[in-house]
């Protein structure tokens, strides 16, 4: 049978045979199936695309090794939201942050001036960072305990969940803080006990300091003060030998009269 062509047709009309339209339905199959192969592959590739990074403002974690030969994220901390007695890490070390000042000079960049002390050697050292500098937080964990004795130069700690006796040697950055009996908490780096947390805020015994003279007042000026704990520290002219006062550890400064 002739195959003609319609006036002004662009596709070419189909008579009765049927192998034009076999090959043409063959090759939408292949067509299609080109096609969703396609689309698996994509969806592979978006599979295996690691997540979306974390939000602009987040500090941005670093990875260490992990158990297992795995990674962990450690979490970091900007210059600009240093703390007090924050614990961060670098050089292998962790540190705690005993002071810092923020200063804008007048001309060049901002920048941070801290104070730190070695968790591990107990050395004392001053670094200089930009503003908005990142460091490491470090990973410690703390355990409850309470402080029952001394044997030698160690102090002897019960943890409170297991009874188990831990044994610490003196550093009298915490020691001069601790009675027997006082509940602080271990900290800990790596599973090794590497300082001692006291509690903010701890009441002591005067045992000796000049007595005060009559007449004298809170705004009267200072004098220094043994106390039951060897720690020296100022304490107001009023203040008599024998009186508890609380004391700060972190300043290691007088709060006031302890309440009766």
């Amino acid at each position: 049978m002739q195959i003609g062509r319609h006036a002004g047709a662009s596709m070419p009309f189909l008579g009765p045979s049927a192998g034009p339209l076999k090959r043409s339905s063959q090759h939408f199959r292949s067509h299609a199936f080109s096609q969703h192969l396609r689309s698996r592959s994509v969806a592979r590739s978006l599979h295996s695309q690691p997540p979306n990074p974390m939000p602009l403002g987040w500090p941005s974690p670093s990875r260490h090794l992990g158990q297992g030969g795995g990674t962990a994220l450690a979490a970091q901390v900007s210059s600009n939201d240093f703390k007090t007695g924050m614990t961060i890490e670098f050089d292998g070390s962790p540190y705690r942050v005993m002071e810092f000042l923020h200063v804008k000079p007048g001309k060049g960049a901002a920048f941070v001036r801290s104070k730190l002390k070695n968790y591990l050697t107990g050395n004392t050292t001053e670094r200089t960072w930009r503003a908005g500098e990142t460091v490491e937080i470090a990973q410690i964990e703390k355990k409850d305990t309470q402080f029952t004795y001394t044997d030698g130069t160690d102090f002897v700690f019960m943890d409170m969940s297991s009874y188990e006796e831990i044994r610490v040697q003196k550093d009298p950055t915490w020691a001069k803080y601790l009675t027997e009996g006082a509940s602080v908490s271990l900290v800990l780096w790596n599973g090794t006990v590497i300082s001692v947390d006291p509690p903010a805020t701890v009441e002591l015994q005067i045992v000796e300091t000049d007595p005060g003279v009559k007449g004298n007042t809170a705004q009267g000026g200072s004098k220094p003060a043994t106390l039951e704990t060897g720690a020296v520290i100022s304490v107001p002219l009023f203040v008599q030998s024998g009186e508890r006062i609380n004391v700060d550890t972190q300043s290691g400064t007088y709060v006031g009269r302890a309440s009766s």
